[in-house]
């Protein structure tokens, strides 16, 4: 029996995959996933598509033109994925609000070949590079830049704190699906900044997104006695194993990725969650940023039954695409042309220390570099609040590194 929720969702996106009569209509695809292995995040990210979506709308569209949004579940399957594609293609969708990181990389060359612009909420190091992936973009930190900086920060802000500090070298394990090309994008970058800062690095712990059980991996991690774990599945999967790990007393602290960093941590983990630290390139829904009172205006306009506290950072990144993407439609449009190429360099490219609100750091796009920004904001869980604990800079403080041996990976 479906809940209230997804009564509620399914009524939002056949209200939003409806276009205003009489206007000139600008067409955009989104994918998401609603009932697959990422839906304990995918629910809350598509109704701030479309919520998103109605605020452009009605704040004048794109320069006088009106989005028309078709939304679809595909499940988190990558065959499903490349089917919407080809529908989008058919409904002459200007650009792609996209989702997972397997379906995103495996459209990347047919994206590039037809140049149509696509903004997913896969924030893989490996779509940044425009030499091998022009027409992938998106307004987010990173996976690469956000598991280089919970690392440093970790090494910066606790490991001085720890009683073998100074005796010998950090000890550092990743907990993760291995087969996923989203939980695994950035692991190789996390190792290489463990190296870089002299950690020793444990052996993997091969974490399901459907775990709900963890306790054979932590007890093989009990072996290496790390002193921090790098968590990179979303929240389902990562509250699963702060508990095994707690229950288990395996001692160690816990950075994550934002995908398993959000409100709803605390309420599956319980205790585990207290000290965790992740990655928020935005803000928590509702707290006091630029235009979160629009996101909050326009989450209760459109989807009434579902509670304020049963939404979720991951609204607020999906907001934060679609302002993105509508900035670079506008500027594309105002040059007189929205075709993919014009959208790219006429839109994207011509971004520059953009501000979008929402507590996203500003966002740079240039023809020979799509990461859109630098810094990793990392936060602590304590006493129920999330409190800045470090916003790292990969950009200034290894300038080389990060100018020409860090991009696309």
């Amino acid at each position: 029996m479906k809940s209230r929720y997804f009564v509620w969702l399914w009524t939002a996106l056949i209200l939003f995959t409806v276009g205003t009569a009489g206007a000139v209509e600008i067409n955009i695809g989104a994918l998401n996933d609603m009932t697959g292995a990422t839906s304990d995040v995918g629910k809350d990210y598509a109704l701030g598509i479309a919520e998103a979506v109605n605020y452009v709308n009605d704040t004048g569209g794109i320069n006088g033109k009106t989005i028309k949004l078709f939304q679809f579940d595909y499940g988190y399957r990558i065959p499903e994925a490349l089917t919407k594609y080809n529908l989008f293609k058919q409904k002459k969708c200007v650009a792609i609000l996209g989702w997972g990181t397997g379906d995103t990389e495996a459209l990347a060359p047919t994206v590039a070949k037809d140049k149509m612009p696509y903004v997913s909420a896969s924030y893989s190091g490996h779509l940044c590079d425009p030499k091998k992936t022009p027409y992938n973009l998106f307004f987010a930190t990173d996976y690469s830049t956000q598991s280089r900086g919970l690392v440093t920060a970790w090494f910066d802000k606790k490991w001085p704190t720890k009683p073998d500090f100074g005796k010998r070298k950090p000890r550092i394990a990743c907990a993760y699906m291995t087969a996923s090309p989203f939980s695994s994008a950035s692991i190789k970058a996390a190792k290489d900044q463990a190296t870089l800062l002299g950690f020793d690095i444990g052996p993997d712990q091969d974490v399901s997104l459907f775990a709900i059980d963890t306790k054979s991996q932590i007890l093989a991690l009990k072996e290496f006695k790390p002193d921090v774990v790098l968590h990179t599945n979303t929240v389902m999967s990562v509250a699963a194993t702060l508990r095994d790990a707690y229950a288990l007393e395996l001692g160690a602290d816990h950075i994550i990725m934002n995908w398993g960093f959000d409100e709803n941590l605390a309420m599956l983990a319980g205790k585990a969650a207290e000290g965790a630290m992740g990655c928020a390139p935005w803000a928590f829904f509702g707290q006091n940023v630029k235009l979160m009172d629009k996101v909050m205006e326009y989450a209760k306009k459109y989807n009434p039954g579902i509670p304020p506290e049963k939404r979720t950072i991951h609204t607020v990144q999906a907001w934060a695409n679609v302002l993105g993407l509508a900035e670079a439609l506008k500027r594309a449009d105002k040059a007189g042309d929205l075709s993919g190429e014009g959208i790219l360099k006429k839109g994207f490219e011509t971004m520059t220390d953009f501000e979008i609100g929402l507590g996203l750091a500003p966002v740079s796009f240039s023809a020979a570099d799509h990461r859109p920004q630098s810094k990793a904001k990392v936060y602590e869980f304590k006493s129920g609040q999330f409190a800045l604990l470090d916003e790292v800079d990969l950009k200034t403080r290894w300038p080389d590194k990060w100018k020409s041996d860090w991009i696309g990976w």
